[in-house]
């Protein structure tokens, strides 16, 4: 398995919390809270009780904030709490983690950066220009609340200039290596490789060797 989302990682090995159901009437409560004080600073609120959560959560998802808040509010326990109680999946499995964690921070923010610049350059506005223009997509859809894409979105809405749009853009990217990073750093088990590093491929091939021969053993 490969990919960013960490959480669909670890509901294989871990299981799914058993958490309780949406109250729409909550929801909407929360909803009217985020229409007057905004979503950063519900999240705010978010990383007072649930430091964990708020920690891996931007500070503009919605759907994910109210999730949290709402599931705080019902059950008085954190959304940490019920993740942390969840039933280990019955599975047959043996796992191997490895992850990417670059080092140091500096380089990675250079290469963010210049994948934003390439980003930009072969297309990247047009292609949000495009989605504009489909029938039924707003930028209230999840799809268009992704890094990159809520700030552009924006931009061609009339708000922040191209220069600016840019800047917001680069600075959530880079939040969200942190928390991804941070997500990485608390998983246990980890067979952790700087991607930046020469023959890091090579570090990484041998070890999956070296962990699958000792499983065939």
């Amino acid at each position: 398995l490969v990919g960013g989302t960490m959480m669909y990682f670890r509901s294989l090995i871990d299981g799914i919390a058993n958490l309780p159901r949406a109250d729409d009437k909550l929801r909407a409560e929360i909803d009217a809270e985020a229409a007057q004080i905004g979503w950063p600073a519900m999240h705010r609120q978010l990383a007072a009780f649930d430091p964990p959560a708020a920690a891996r959560i931007d500070p503009h998802d919605s759907q994910r904030i109210q999730r949290a808040i709402e599931v705080f509010r019902r059950s008085g326990r954190t959304l940490s709490d019920w993740q942390s109680s969840a039933t280990a999946a019955n599975h047959a499995y043996s796992f191997v983690k490895t992850a990417l964690l670059p080092e140091p921070r500096a380089a990675l923010h250079a290469r963010i950066e210049k994948r934003l610049d390439r980003m930009l350059a072969e297309g990247f506005v047009g292609e949000v220009r495009h989605l504009m223009d489909r029938s039924g997509l707003t930028a209230d859809h999840p799809s268009m609340r992704a890094v990159g894409y809520r700030q552009f979105w924006a931009h061609l809405d009339g708000r922040p200039s191209l220069a600016e749009a840019r800047s917001k853009a680069l600075a959530a990217t880079r939040q969200l290596a942190k928390r991804q990073l941070t997500w990485l750093r608390g998983e246990g088990d980890l067979f952790a490789v700087n991607p930046l590093e020469v023959d890091a491929f090579v570090t990484i091939s041998n070890y999956l060797e070296e962990e699958i021969g000792l499983y065939k053993k």
